[in-house]
């Protein structure tokens, strides 16, 4: 019975944490805005938050940075966000799956039988296209997407959702007769690889701000394969209805933002460090919505000490401990009666070992997507649940080795005093198997702190919406940010266990 009560120890408080956190991502009261994962995407955000925000009885929920269209458009879909920045071209090849050019009047009617719809053209087109470095173009007379068909042997380094999608690389390939194999790269980490001469060439968004300040030549599609990507708004249909002050004064955004706008404040983010907020908010309070961005070389940046201690380490903190904490105190309820119900059951034993196993095979993000689909739901749910699953299988292998160790003699010892086999579980094999179950805990839960910063893909926040954001801007100072205080939170979690097991060790010696 005190091996029983230690588990519950362990877990209880882990659980409790359950009730407490779910209702805060659970409420539904205020407007929710979405991002991708790019600099663009997070200032929109902004914009269109800071913009609604006078017109509403609460504050709106940011979802920034949640991955790729997939998951973007799954949250919007699915309800769990209200509107998102998005662009012509992705709404009719990558979600409307329509190789034609479409009008936003088409868009909208195909976009309605699914709750959806387009408005509030922003102003900007924001379009695929390739960029290599202009002396490398001049020396190689590459001034066209056609010109590069003749020269195989250049590297090419693309998003990873660029070389996906419907309107990628692929299609791009095949007009263009494109022989390269491209290497996949995160598309923030492209302009260092590209800069270091690694690779040759990259993908690029028009609005870019890094195409002049790295001296890049952006190719002509002199084919016109790549469609318009004008920036729209992409919202829920109710929405109109549901915040009519706030969606009035978003259509008032309507055509406010041109490309050298927006280029100038994707440069003062990306290269000057200023946070997206005050960079909105700079937008927002000018004039005619173009010129306060250009302003002031570097008003908002910020150093590493600052970005470190920053007023959102707090609830960071929280949302990770939170999701560490339910997972793997669900992982323990799951997985202990689970490995003590197999234990005596050899064949039993190993499929559901190797079950669980397999599950750790399979890549976090991937994992995220698939949840994402069967729940209809983003944030901390199937976050909770991928980090739950990857729990299970240290907790179960313990629990399973530490039950085996138990001595035959000791085993028997419990019959010959007439125990039942329930008790001789409490009583004996629980206890004595309880130092390795411990241990599966406590990788567990190393392993959680780790993989827990995987949930800001998907909006579920903790130390990894710092990494996120860092991807994005390419920032190094903010990835360490985020990584840093994982890693603290790591160790502190090491030291807990490693006080655990002295209080067990010191207590077995007193008993």
């Amino acid at each position: 019975m005190h091996c029983l009560r230690r588990l519950c120890l362990l877990a209880l408080p882990c659980l409790g944490l359950l009730w407490a956190g779910l209702p805060a991502q659970a409420q539904d009261g205020s407007l929710r805005i979405g991002s991708k994962r790019f600099t663009e995407s997070y200032i929109l955000a902004e914009v269109l938050a800071q913009t609604a925000a006078p017109h509403l009885p609460s504050p709106p929920q940011l979802r920034q940075g949640l991955g790729n269209t997939a998951i973007v458009y799954e949250a919007l879909r699915s309800g769990s966000i209200d509107l998102y920045a998005e662009y012509t071209g992705t709404v009719a090849l990558e979600i409307l799956k329509n190789p034609q050019p479409m009008t936003r009047e088409a868009m909208g009617a195909a976009l309605a039988p699914l709750g959806l719809g387009v408005a509030i053209p922003l102003g900007f087109n924001d379009g695929y296209a390739l960029a290599m470095r202009a002396a490398d173009a001049d020396r190689l007379g590459v001034r066209s997407l056609s010109d590069l068909a003749r020269h195989p042997d250049l590297r090419l380094g693309l998003s990873n959702e660029f070389i996906g999608r419907a309107d990628g690389w692929q299609g791009l390939a095949a007009r263009y007769g494109f022989a390269q194999k491209p290497t996949g790269l995160d598309h923030g980490l492209a302009y260092d690889a590209i800069a270091a001469r690694q690779i040759d060439m990259i993908d690029i968004y028009t609005t870019d701000a890094k195409i002049d300040h790295l001296g890049l030549r952006v190719l002509e599609d002199d084919r016109a394969y790549f469609p318009r990507y004008d920036a729209v708004v992409l919202h829920r249909l109710d929405l109109p209805t549901r915040a009519p002050q706030a969606w009035a004064a978003l259509q008032k955004l309507e055509g406010r933002i041109n490309e050298r706008a927006m280029i100038a404040m994707n440069a003062r983010a990306e290269l000057q460090g200023v946070a997206f907020d005050v960079i909105a908010r700079d937008f927002l309070a000018s004039r005619h919505g173009a010129g306060a961005q250009a302003a002031g070389s570097g008003d908002g940046a910020r150093g590493f000490i600052a970005k470190l201690f920053g007023s959102d380490l707090g609830r960071l903190t929280r949302q990770h401990l939170l999701l560490v904490a339910i997972s793997v105190g669900l992982a323990i309820v799951i997985a202990v009666p689970l490995g003590i119900l197999v234990f005596p059951h050899l064949r039993l034993r190993a499929v559901v070992l190797g079950f669980t196993g397999l599950l750790q095979t399979v890549p976090s993000l991937a994992l995220l997507a698939v949840l994402i689909s069967l729940i209809g739901a983003i944030g901390t749910l199937p976050a909770l649940i991928a980090l739950t699953l990857y729990s299970l299988l240290p907790i179960m292998r313990n629990t399973v080795t530490g039950l085996a160790e138990v001595p035959a003699g000791l085993r028997q010892a419990g019959t010959a005093l007439g125990m039942t086999g329930g008790q001789s579980l409490r009583l004996v094999l629980l206890p004595l198997a309880l130092p390795t179950l411990l241990a599966g805990v406590r990788t567990a839960a190393t392993i959680a702190v780790g993989t827990a910063t995987i949930a800001a893909f998907i909006g579920a926040g903790g130390y990894g919406e710092r990494i996120v954001t860092g991807l994005a801007l390419n920032d190094r100072e903010l990835l360490v940010a985020g990584a840093l205080p994982a890693a603290v939170l790591a160790l502190l979690s090491e030291g807990l266990f490693e006080a655990i097991e002295y209080w067990m060790r010191r207590a077995r010696r007193t008993g």
